[in-house]
């Protein structure tokens, strides 16, 4: 009995403070909608734009921070707290000073081409890995230009996009194959110069030109193996060398170099991001390259 006198109590009191006549469903102008629509396309261009640059891996590193932070406010951790509150006072200026490169790139295309520019930026096509066959016809070309000592420069995408580097060469988007990537490397070629850039399954760019390391190697090393150390260390890319000096095959990763690789070591490496696994990380000793 006194549950039920409750219960209607309750429900005489929501009447009361509900007044019906006050409740009103908001208006939404067309003006509403065409600001919520250009704010989702913006957001929507940016991701784009992240995921095609190698900002896309400092953006998951940023995801990594603020999951952090949501962290240590829940659990109060007050030393952690306190760092990433001086770290977010200089945060928009780190930011700008990490995504430089990609800012500038992006507002070029958009200066350039207005609308187009963004049109290519929505240009999206699903990513495809390397096949056996591209394997084995990358692998022929290697061979072939190490055995008549033409320099060549091949950068493979793994995970982490190269379009800044495909940025700064011309564009092919061509089937591989082993004619095309000898002919691209003959001396005194127009593309022979710089490296060329497979994405996607396809010969994406030639005459590329990538950043040359900083680091110590070896002074009998050239440019060449440089410029591939170089752009290993600002991508998981896997870049192929071929000694216009010796004629010996490297490949370079995660800024070290594997030298004096032979037909079967270079396949089986290739096939393994052909299989999607690991490449067997025992070719990159410590830092610097393997003799």
């Amino acid at each position: 009995m006194n549950s039920i006198f409750l219960e209607n109590e309750l429900q005489s009191n929501i009447a009361d403070n509900i007044n019906l006549s006050t409740l009103s469903i908001p208006s939404v102008r067309i003006t509403d909608v065409i600001d919520i629509a250009i704010v989702a396309i913006i957001i929507y261009l940016i991701l784009i734009w992240i995921k095609n640059t190698r900002a896309w891996s400092l953006f998951r590193g940023l995801m990594v921070i603020a999951f952090v932070s949501f962290l240590s406010y829940r659990f109060h951790f007050y030393t952690l707290t306190w760092i990433i509150e001086k770290t977010y006072s200089v945060g928009v200026i780190a930011l700008v000073i990490l995504f430089q490169p990609e800012l500038r790139k992006a507002l070029e295309q958009i200066g350039e081409s207005g609308f187009s520019g963004i049109a290519d930026i929505l240009n999206v096509e699903k990513s495809t890995r390397l096949n056996y066959n591209s394997v084995r016809y990358i692998v022929e070309a290697c061979v072939k230009m190490a055995r008549e000592k033409t320099g060549a420069l091949i950068v493979l995408e793994h995970n982490v996009p190269v379009g800044d580097f495909i940025s700064r060469g011309i564009v092919l988007d061509s089937v591989i194959s082993t004619q095309l990537l000898v002919n691209i490397f003959v001396n005194k070629t127009p593309l022979h110069d710089g490296a060329v850039v497979i994405k996607d399954n396809r010969i994406a760019a030639a005459s590329c030109i990538l950043p040359v390391t900083q680091s110590n190697l070896s002074s009998e090393l050239g440019t060449r193996h440089r410029a591939a150390v170089g752009a290993s260390e600002q991508s998981d890319a896997y870049i192929i060398v071929v000694s216009e000096e010796t004629g010996s095959i490297s490949v370079a990763h995660s800024g070290r170099l594997s030298r004096n690789l032979n037909e079967k070591s270079l396949t089986n490496m290739l096939n393994g991001l052909v299989e999607s696994k690991t490449v067997n990380t025992k070719l990159f000793k410590g830092k610097g390259q393997k003799k």
